[in-house]
């Protein structure tokens, strides 16, 4: 695996490295020992799927607060969206910033969002599917989320008319 950096500490992409042959590819798409190497949590306490029938539904931006705050790993596995993190963790360098990489079943990158960082993705296809692997069970009492269109944040959208859910919609502004 390709585990690279990005302008958010602690958050990467990850690539495959694919080992081919004439019946395909095999590759490791998580390694708990080389990853706790570059700092991610190697716990997979939770595996879950959001499958999204049309182009342009969006979900996010979505966070699990202490005292049992999530890692996430994230892969599209059919169809492509626009992946996006957003730091809240209030100690951070990045704090309030955000960063985005199209996730695609053809590219098969994969986004690690570090404890303490929003998530949320746009559909760029009908169909999308994307896979999840969860450092911590999910806890209703500790999920939290901000505005997919705060103001503060300024994220990026391809589309600023998404389909999306009410609780999504109707987050509260962001006070830092």
């Amino acid at each position: 695996m390709n585990i690279t950096s990005v302008p958010l500490p602690g958050a990467y992409v990850i690539e495959l490295e694919p080992i081919a042959d004439e019946r395909g590819f095999f590759a490791r798409t998580w390694c708990g020992h080389e990853s706790k190497s570059h700092g991610l949590n190697p716990n997979v306490a939770q595996c879950s799927i959001s499958f999204n029938k049309r182009k342009g539904t969006l979900r996010g931006m979505h966070y699990q607060d202490e005292p049992y705050p999530e890692a996430k790993l994230i892969r599209c596995s059919s169809g492509a969206i626009y992946d996006v993190l957003l730091d809240l963790r209030r100690t951070s360098p990045s704090y309030c910033k955000w960063f985005a990489v199209e996730l695609t079943a053809t590219n098969r990158k994969m986004l690690y969002a570090p404890e303490g960082v929003a998530h949320g993705f746009q559909t760029l296809t009908d169909g999308a599917e994307v896979f999840y692997q969860i450092s911590e069970s999910y806890r209703p009492e500790c999920a939290r989320g901000v505005r997919w269109d705060d103001s503060f944040f300024g994220i990026e959208w391809p589309n600023r008319d998404p389909i999306i859910s009410k609780r999504d919609r109707t987050f509260p502004d962001f006070t830092p």
